[in-house]
């Protein structure tokens, strides 16, 4: 307990899934958190359970894609801790199912507006403060990337562009002491649990690339990794991919 005590993270697409997950768990090590996401609704909704672990919590809708939002994000948490150590660039907008033929501008853009522009956005808001001190970035990948599955060009291509931005980022930021790593998870996430639903067929040829038989618990599974990263424990560790996905993909 108290691996993060002291610290602030921002956890952007809190309101739900992975994001929720994560900020549960960074919250129950003690870490003050601002919470960010499109839908406040959801945002007010998880408040007081998060505020029940012990820590402070400041959430802060926006748009991930928007510039001024991330901005604005970043603020929030020097505002109320005078500090940012943990930044978790989570929220993505998907749009599975549809084939390279028929991926349009729209989807383009809402896919890597919310994914890798958000990510660009939250890294370049954050950078100041963490040029002075230090720091983890925790960005995200997909499995859908790496191994290029059918009806996710628009979400691949984003998701190794992140990779790309991630590497880049931790060779020109690491002499100021940042870190910047990514997780490709597996987990019934809203998004992925509706896919599920949608699509059967396709659910079970992902269950069975799962070594170890089930899609993962947002908090129980993707959140100790993130604990992980943000800690202390990771201070050796940067420019690297973890793929938290029970064997989907193996590298």
């Amino acid at each position: 307990m108290g691996r993060l005590s002291g610290k602030a993270a921002l956890v952007t697409g809190a309101g739900q899934g992975i994001g929720l997950g994560i900020a549960r768990t960074f919250a129950a090590e003690g870490a003050n958190l601002v919470i960010t996401g499109r839908n406040a609704q959801k945002l007010d909704g998880v408040v007081p359970e998060l505020l029940a672990l012990g820590v402070k919590v400041v959430s802060c809708p926006g748009d991930a894609g928007s510039r001024s939002d991330a901005q604005r994000a970043v603020k929030a948490a020097i505002d109320a801790f005078g500090r940012l150590d943990i930044l978790v660039n989570n929220a993505q907008d998907v749009k599975p199912g549809r084939m390279l033929e028929d991926t349009d501008d729209e989807i383009m853009k809402s896919t890597v507006g919310s994914g890798l522009y958000g990510t660009l956005y939250h890294m370049q808001a954050a950078f100041p403060h963490f040029k002075a001190s230090g720091g983890s970035i925790i960005n995200f990948g997909s499995r859908e990337g790496i191994m290029g599955g059918v009806g996710f060009a628009a979400y691949a291509a984003t998701k190794e562009a992140i990779r790309g931005l991630s590497r880049v980022a931790a060779r020109e930021w690491g002499k100021y002491g940042i870190r910047i790593n990514v997780i490709c998870p597996a987990a019934l996430s809203p998004p992925a649990a509706a896919f599920i639903k949608d699509h059967p067929d396709q659910a079970e040829i992902y269950r069975k690339d799962l070594s170890l038989g089930y899609f993962g618990d947002p908090e129980k599974d993707i959140g100790p990794a993130a604990l992980f990263l943000a800690s202390d424990d990771s201070r050796y560790v940067t420019g690297q991919t973890i793929n938290v996905d029970g064997g989907q993909v193996m590298l």
